[in-house]
């Protein structure tokens, strides 16, 4: 029963968003203050793991294929690419950002909360909901499938840069499986994926600070059971859309 309570209020809080906004020119500040927070302050972070994550991946599989002698060695642009399109790149980045982002939103939330803050939004007349969740909303569906995308590119570059300083494979061979039979269905499931995963990290850690309740022990609780709960919700969303559209 206490989790169909938490699921209604969660729906509930998310259909209060769908208001006519009071002023235009607020919310669409605020969008635009979301996505250089979201996007800009996590690119550093995402572009470090990305590289380092392509270069682990392609020493991984040369590992384990070093012993079969008839796989050829540009393949290795075949496996890191797909790997990280379809898995690597959109799952780990929403994790990281579950962690950084997901806890940042709980923590603004539940600090305007217990400060009253937000009880003072609303005898002003805004509709809290619209103008605190909705621009984050909106800044993670803009931001997060970009950083997707640079970590895919990033994380190329690392498999790339691997090979020769381990004397694996050339720069040519790992681009000439990078080129081999690409399907651009693959990064259609890769956008949908950051799509989906944008709304997971937003809607379930602003749920969980705009409803936060006491003092600065509630706070940090609100925000760890952000960061869990959204990656709990990523990881099975990942295996649905996996299992629904591959």
């Amino acid at each position: 029963m206490k989790i169909l309570h938490h699921f209604g209020s969660y729906i509930l809080m998310l259909s209060a968003m769908f208001t006519r906004p009071e002023k235009m020119g607020m919310y669409l500040k605020e969008t635009v203050r979301q996505i250089y927070s979201i996007g800009i302050g996590s690119l550093l972070i995402i572009a470090i793991i990305s590289t380092f994550l392509g270069a682990v991946t392609a020493v991984q599989f040369t590992y384990q294929l070093a012993d079969i002698g008839y796989i050829p060695m540009w393949w290795m642009g075949l496996i890191v690419r797909n790997s990280l399109i379809l898995e690597m790149a959109p799952t780990i980045t929403a994790l990281m950002l579950a962690g950084k982002v997901g806890s940042n939103i709980a923590s603004e939330l539940g600090s305007m909360r217990v400060s009253e803050q937000i009880d003072a939004l609303e005898i002003m007349g805004v509709n809290t909901n619209a103008y605190l969740i909705g621009p984050k909303i909106i800044g993670a569906l803009f931001s997060i499938p970009f950083l997707v995308i640079i970590a895919v590119f990033l994380g190329l570059i690392g498999g790339v840069m691997v090979g020769p300083m381990g004397n694996f494979y050339s720069v040519t061979e790992f681009v000439r499986g990078m080129q081999d039979g690409h399907d651009p269905y693959t990064v259609f499931i890769m956008i949908m994926k950051s799509v989906v995963f944008a709304l997971i990290i937003t809607t379930i850690s602003a749920y969980q600070g705009f409803y936060v309740k006491g003092g600065a022990l509630e706070i940090g609780a609100a925000s760890t059971r952000a960061v869990v709960n959204s990656s709990i919700v990523i990881i099975i969303a990942n295996f649905i859309i996996a299992f629904l559209f591959l």
